[in-house]
């Protein structure tokens, strides 16, 4: 069924850039974009943009570092080592890869009055970007759906999600949107840019490139708004779905600490469900290209430097395993200084 929708999504995409650019556009490469684009950035702060350099950069290390961390403790704590943290890791490397598309770039940029970036660049930044959000969403709904199988069928659990379909959920999780979004991408490689070069953003973000296109662009818009249905979504409502289903079983649950003991495995998901989606749906779950410029900056600001630097400090905080693991490792940590 998965091979089936995905076959579809293409089809359906390779059609809408055909009946957008004719047949002669696909058979010729299209020359009429230019070999760079500007990235306007934060220009309109002057000079004071430089003064986000150092905070940014900051955000910037720490969220590495952080998701960095939670990916070892995973791999090197047998604790760790199910299903809930397996993919835990796959959301920290996400976070890792997703920030790497677009801040060194940014933080680059506030530095310099030259801010460009190529046309193939910019085609790959925002293949890799938008195949690597749309995975973590994904991801999203298989913890979501991990938390369902461990607190409503807890007896099955083991088999409902072992080993075999952890890595099939993670596989098509990562292999869906690389391959959906090679048509889109594509359809932006052979757009007429004839308006100028100059993209208002810090990234080679959709609707500032569709922007600068004179090509009628209204099926790609819906491309986009279905393919924001198919990744975001759907996995929102699978996501949502999994915990009405949740929070049913755990009222049931006769004692206040069990019902404690099974919300807080919870709690950590929900905030990063809450926070990611929210922004995600106000930037991308809509039809056109008319949008505000400085706030939809501002929003992709926070996704892209805030949100990867505080995800860290909320699955620690308020998960209790993690935070004993941590308090173990930093107890090792202090044995050995001492018999050193």
């Amino acid at each position: 069924m998965v091979n089936d929708t995905l076959s579809l999504c293409l089809t359906i995409s390779v059609s809408c850039f055909l009946s957008m650019q004719g047949p002669s556009s696909w058979i010729m490469a299209n020359l009429s974009h230019p070999s760079e684009f500007v990235l306007l950035g934060f220009s309109s702060f002057g000079k004071l943009q430089v003064l986000l350099y150092g905070p940014l950069l900051m955000l910037y290390l720490l969220a590495f570092v952080g998701n960095t961390v939670i990916i070892v403790m995973v791999i090197a704590n047998t604790h760790l080592h199910t299903p809930m943290y397996f993919f835990l890791g796959n959301f920290s490397l996400l976070e890792i890869l997703v920030t790497m598309t677009a801040v060194p770039k940014m933080l680059s940029d506030l530095l310099t009055s030259h801010k460009v970036i190529s046309f193939n660049g910019c085609m790959v930044q925002f293949y890799f970007y938008f195949s690597l959000g749309s995975t973590s969403f994904l991801i999203l709904s298989d913890m979501a759906l991990d938390r369902f199988m461990a607190i409503c069928h807890p007896l099955r659990y083991g088999t409902l999600m072992s080993w075999a379909v952890c890595v099939r959920l993670a596989g098509v999780a990562w292999a869906a949107p690389f391959l959906a979004m090679v048509p889109t991408v594509l359809s932006r490689a052979y757009l007429n840019y004839c308006h100028n070069n100059i993209i208002n953003h810090f990234f080679c973000d959709n609707a500032p490139l569709l922007q600068l296109s004179c090509s009628d662009t209204r099926l790609l818009e819906f491309w986009d708004f279905v393919m924001a249905l198919a990744f975001v979504l759907s996995s929102f409502l699978v996501t949502l779905i999994s915990y009405g289903y949740i929070v049913t079983t755990v009222l049931r649950i006769p004692s206040a600490s069990g019902r404690h003991k099974a919300f807080s495995t919870c709690g950590s998901h929900l905030t990063l469900v809450f926070i990611g989606y929210s922004s995600t749906i106000f930037l991308y779950v809509r039809l056109g290209k008319t949008h505000s410029v400085e706030v939809n900056k501002t929003v992709a600001l926070v996704t892209s430097v805030l949100t990867p630097f505080l995800n860290p400090f909320i699955l620690t905080f308020r998960n209790e395993t993690v935070k004993a693991v941590l308090q173990g490792q930093m107890q090792r940590l202090k044995g050995l200084h001492k018999g050193l």
